[in-house]
Formats: C-alpha cells, structure tokens, sequence
C-alpha cells in the first residue's frame, strides 16, 4: 500500500489531533504501509519534502493562499501512484482531498474526528467541503459509534466503520519523581479532605465545564473538590470559578501531563458532544475514574464501573453523577480506577486501531472496493 495521508494536524503542531494522526500514521508505517503525509500547515513555514522512516513528509504551508498551496501541491504529487488518499481532520485537508484523489485515480478514506463532524455539518463555512468529502469517499472513518449512524443518515450509501482511538501503556506511566511532585503540589495546594477533580485540555465550549460548575453548585458538593484546570478555557470562565477551590495551569503537552494526573483524584469529561478524546484515555490508563458524560466516543469506554457517567446534556443526571463521586469512598475509587487501567489495556491498543485501519486500507483498495 502506498497512501497520500492529508492532514491539518500533524507535529510540530500540538493537541490531542496532531498526536492521534502521529500514533495511527507510525502505526500504519510499521505495519508496512508506506505513507505520505502531506502536513497542511497552519504555521508559517517553508515548502519541503523530506523523507521519513516509512514515507515522506511534505510540509505544506497554507499561509494566507490555501488555494495556491493545495494547487501547489498537486504539482508536486502529479504523476504519483497511491493506493488510497486519507483525509484527516481540518478544513482544507477535507476540501482538497475528494479533488486529488479524483485525479491520482485513487479510493478516498475520510478519517473523522470530533469537531470535523459535529461542528462542520452546521458551519456554513465548512460544510459543503464535509458533505462532498463524505459523498466521494469510499469509506468513512469515525471514532465514536454513535457518530456512524449520524453520517449514514446524511450520506446513504456511503460505507462507515468505527475505529475506537488507543494509547500506547507501554511508556504511558508515572514515575515516583512525577508522584512525588504531585504530592507536594496538593500538600501546598489542596486542603485535607477534597478531592482533586481534574479538567486537562482545551476546554472549549464543547467540553461542558461550565455545565460542571453549575452541577457541582446544585449538588452541594462544590467545597468537596479542588478543581484543577489544565488548558485553555473559555472566555468568561475566571469570573465562574471564583470562590470555588481551584488551580489553573497553561496547556501542557502529552509527556508533561503524568504528573497533572497523579495530582488528581478523578478527571472530569462532562462534554456536550465529542469524539474520543485522548484524556479520557490517558487517564483512565492510568488507574483515574471518569466524571463522564456519553458524548460520542465517551460512551464507548466509561461507565459505572470504571467512573461516574451520566447523558451527555442532562444537568440533574451531571448532579447526580457528582453526588456519587462526592460520596465514594476512597476504596471505590481506587476499585473504578483499576477497572479503568484494565479496559483501557484490553480495548483500546495500537495494535487494534492500527488493525482497524489495515483492515479498511485492504478492503478499498483499487480493484477490490
């Protein structure tokens, strides 16, 4: 298999996007794949090729002409013989991928994510570019279940598997250094007998935490939890914190958080809508319980045995889910979280999503779909 992989997400940048097109991409290469990224970038950076273990990396700076950076690229693909396009995540990648799939004659496979879909069907600005993504491919990939019955009823016809995202536990752990930090961290910060309550991310609107705080006011538990924010929050969210026990942090990235999770006690995912975000497995990895909605993906890994669950939106089943956390021992903390380290070491490898995606690669390829 040779696959032009387009992508808006990919390192240098940062998030929770750009390390899931990393895992899947290193995945793929080393199951022999040969794969070409086409980095879509955000930054201002020079054009190049260069080549990787695996592939190449073409670095595709969009600047302020994305038109002229798309066009661009296809003269430098023309000629090229792939097995498949991939589009994953972002605007331009969904807009220019139908186009040079169609004229390198090869099947697309469209890899959502969360926003790309929940969001981009209601933008008027990015949902023709997502409908005809969808229309063109020949097959769709999302990470949430529930997100395939969604695209079928919008695109009939179209073919759609879910490929569940993973972490790899092997180098996914806390060293005693971290864990000793974090205990000093909420010997100075915490006051005995809270608990700390973790929200790691970018934590936009979607991610409900002002939906939290009016739950933990409802629930009468707001002075049961320190609160400790890890990201970007949206504008507004200072003035809602004050008064309750909390800590802000900038946005870290992966291998800085280890330490942010020791300091916690559970982390919080009360998200409206989601794919499946890294957080929710990174922490349950590592032994956390989830103070979790069923938002997308979100249903597919938490439940009552491994955290405290309620309907994505429904503001007496996020008080009540806060009730349960507030009032478990310490005991049936540690219980869910051991719950939690299991699932996520048995459901959610590298192994099966880069399965997953062979799987759908040897399915669509030429002459077989």
């Amino acid at each position: 298999m040779r696959v032009l992989w387009i992508t808006e997400h990919y390192p240098p940048s940062r998030g929770g996007m750009a390390e899931s097109c990393d895992r899947i991409v290193r995945g793929l290469r080393a199951a022999g794949a040969e794969i070409d990224v086409a980095h879509l970038s955000h930054r201002p950076r020079p054009w190049r090729v260069d080549r990787e273990a695996g592939g190449r990396l073409l670095v595709v700076p969009l600047e302020d002409n994305p038109e002229h950076a798309l066009r661009r690229l296809w003269t430098e693909l023309a000629g090229e013989d792939y097995t498949h396009v991939v589009a994953f995540g972002g605007t331009y990648a969904l807009l220019g991928a139908p186009v040079l799939a169609a004229w390198l004659g090869a099947p697309l496979v469209t890899l959502l994510r969360g926003n790309d879909f929940d969001t981009g069907v209601f933008s008027l600005r990015r949902r023709e570019a997502l409908l005809t993504a969808l229309r063109a491919s020949a097959r769709v990939c999302v990470v949430a279940r529930s997100h395939g019955p969604l695209v079928s009823a919008l695109v009939p016809g179209t073919a759609v598997t879910w490929v569940a995202n993973s972490i790899d536990t092997a180098d996914w752990e806390v060293l005693p250094s971290e864990r000793a930090r974090a205990r000093e961290w909420r010997a100075a910060h915490v006051q005995p007998g809270r608990r700390v309550l973790g929200l790691v991310g970018q934590l936009k609107n979607k991610k409900g935490v002002g939906f939290l705080l009016d739950a933990l006011a409802a629930s009468g538990h707001a002075q049961a939890f320190h609160l400790l924010l890890v990201g970007e929050v949206e504008d507004g969210m200072e003035e809602r914190l004050a008064g309750l026990p909390h800590t802000r942090m900038p946005f870290l990235d992966r291998y800085e958080l280890p330490g942010v999770y020791a300091s916690c006690d559970l982390v919080a995912l009360p998200s409206f809508y989601d794919g499946l975000p890294n957080v929710s497995l990174e922490a349950a990895a590592l032994g956390l319980p989830l103070l979790a909605s069923d938002a997308g993906g979100l249903a597919d890994l938490a439940d009552e045995e491994i955290g405290f669950t309620f309907r994505a939106g429904d503001p007496h089943g996020c008080r009540a889910a806060v009730d349960r956390a507030a009032r478990a021992t310490d005991e049936e903390l540690a219980k869910r979280g051991a719950a939690a380290g299991e699932r996520v070491r048995r459901n959610f490898t590298p192994e099966a999503e880069t399965a997953g995606y062979l799987a759908v690669l040897t399915e669509t390829a030429k002459g077989t779909a």
